[in-house]
């Protein structure tokens, strides 16, 4: 009687390359946030982008991420609800001229993926009631 020896690596999902990092226990917000002026997104220039990162530190290149951060946590990443938002600063008061300012938002927040667009009716509209997540 004859046999036959079968023989198997095991190479699938158990196995993991030795660079590689534990998961990390907090979800990832990065954000990359840019303003212009113009109606849409999609037919305005950008003029300014900043980073954002709220993961377990706060970082990037907002002017203030930490500030950004707890704003973004006060709406639960309710980015609409941010947008409506004011800002603590003092009462300012802003003309009804209309200069539309879009403001745009992706990436990840929470682990959740971001891809947002608002427009201002002017920059002191969108400084006033953005709260400070849209300060940049």
């Amino acid at each position: 009687m004859t046999g036959t020896l079968l023989t198997a690596t095991v190479a699938g999902p158990l196995a993991m390359p030795a660079h590689s990092a534990p998961a990390s226990p907090y979800a990832p917000s990065a954000l990359v946030l840019t303003t212009g002026h113009g109606e849409r997104a999609a037919t305005t220039t950008p003029e300014r982008a900043v980073t954002l990162n709220c993961a377990y530190t706060t970082s990037g290149t907002h002017p203030d991420p930490r500030r950004a951060c707890t704003d973004l946590d006060r709406v639960n990443g309710d980015l609409d609800r941010l947008a409506t938002l004011r800002s603590g600063e003092s009462e300012r008061y802003c003309t009804k001229e209309y200069r539309p300012v879009v403001v745009t938002i992706q990436g990840v927040w929470r682990g959740t993926r971001v891809n947002y667009e608002h427009t201002f009716p002017n920059a002191c509209i969108k400084e006033t009631q953005g709260a400070s997540v849209f300060a940049f």
